[in-house]
């Protein structure tokens, strides 16, 4: 099975109202992750790296900074004059034109994907962050003769609408299959999804001509006897992000080294927008432990445990801990933040203490003035 002969497709809006603080104005796939990267990165870099060549990305609503983010794919090797990056947007037979499923996401791309001259398809989402070697991925559903092969991890589920359990066999089929969105124990999907591109288009049309519209339970659950549907436990960093406390616990995980080497690893690079700019400069007041600073900051405070993005500006007598802030904020002097998530172009006035807890994070919004 050559990877050249997948075809990738990314849902960049999936569980947008997982997270409406970030994605109120942006997709899922755009939210800003890691001091320089957005989520989509992941996943694009994943099917990159193991030589994809084709990638459809399906958009809704607000995929403006999703645009501006991937433009024509050259970041990622995807601008070419055959095959590479396909924005694909919203196309449904409702009134809105928007879709409600994935179903209809999927039939709303039908004809891209029917065009495509691919064997393979593999469904993506993108508010799953992980390195995953999509040639195992591969390597695994050739070797098992699976009709459908399905990514999970093991241990304590995500609180996630229609979020699927797991029960195999020894061989890795799956066996069982719950629909949930309560969370808890065991082996959990991680939306991640291998088949060939003629199954894929048969279980959508006959799902579209029933008026299904759960991928989840019409389609995997509903054939999980009548397929042989197995899964691929993926093991190592793997965090699925939904609600505003994951994503901050998640960014927080990374200022440990052993989770930094987990998630970007070497030979596996994750590929973002390059943006030229000076490096972080320190004044000399100065005090920064703990913390990923990207280019373009200037830091006269004091900085701990945080995470700052490009062209952050932390004034003089400014203390920021457990924190992150976001692109082209500007945090003014004398201000003390603590368990704060600052969203993009946002100013925080001189004097002003927001403190939340590391349970409980405050998020202040995009270009607001504090």
């Amino acid at each position: 099975m050559r990877a050249n002969n997948v075809l990738g497709i990314i849902y960049s809006n999936a569980y947008d109202s997982a997270i409406p603080e970030l994605t109120t104005l942006r997709t899922m796939g755009s939210v800003p992750f890691g001091g320089r990267y957005r989520l989509i990165d992941f996943a694009l870099s994943n099917m990159v790296n193991c030589g994809m060549q084709k990638v459809g990305v399906i958009t809704k609503s607000n995929y403006q900074s999703l645009m501006d983010h991937i433009g024509s794919g050259k970041p990622w090797d995807l601008s070419r004059k055959h095959d590479g990056m396909f924005i694909l947007p919203p196309f449904s037979q409702s009134e809105t034109g928007f879709y409600s499923s994935r179903i209809e996401a999927l039939h709303g791309s039908m004809r891209f994907i029917t065009r495509s001259d691919e064997e393979y398809v593999i469904l993506c989402d993108c508010n799953v962050i992980c390195t995953l070697d999509l040639d195992s991925l591969f390597e695994a559903h050739s070797s098992s003769g699976a009709d459908i092969t399905v990514a999970y991890k093991s241990g304590k589920a995500p609180e996630l609408e229609d979020l699927m359990l797991f029960k195999t066999a020894e061989d890795g089929r799956i066996t069982e299959a719950a629909v949930s969105g309560e969370g808890g124990e065991g082996a959990y999907s991680l939306n991640i999804f291998i088949m060939r591109k003629a199954l894929l288009e048969r279980l959508i049309n006959e799902a579209v001509s029933l008026h299904m519209d759960s991928f989840e339970r019409d389609i995997i659950q509903r054939n999980v006897s009548a397929l042989k549907i197995y899964g691929y436990e993926v093991k190592g960093f793997a965090r699925v992000l939904n609600s505003l406390q994951s994503y901050y616990d998640t960014s927080m995980e990374l200022l440990m080294p052993d989770n930094r080497r987990a998630l970007f690893v070497a030979g596996r690079p994750v590929y973002t927008k390059v943006r030229d700019d000076m490096p972080a400069i320190y004044g000399l007041g100065s005090n920064v432990k703990n913390s990923l600073v990207a280019d373009g900051c200037i830091i006269d405070g004091e900085v701990e445990n945080s995470i700052l993005f490009r062209g952050v500006r932390i004034g003089k007598d400014a203390v920021v801990k457990n924190s992150i802030v976001m692109q082209e904020s500007f945090v003014s002097d004398s201000v003390r933040l603590d368990s704060v998530v600052i969203d993009k172009n946002t100013v925080i006035t001189p004097g002003k203490t927001l403190c939340g807890a590391e349970n409980y994070p405050i998020y202040i919004g995009k270009g607001l003035i504090i």
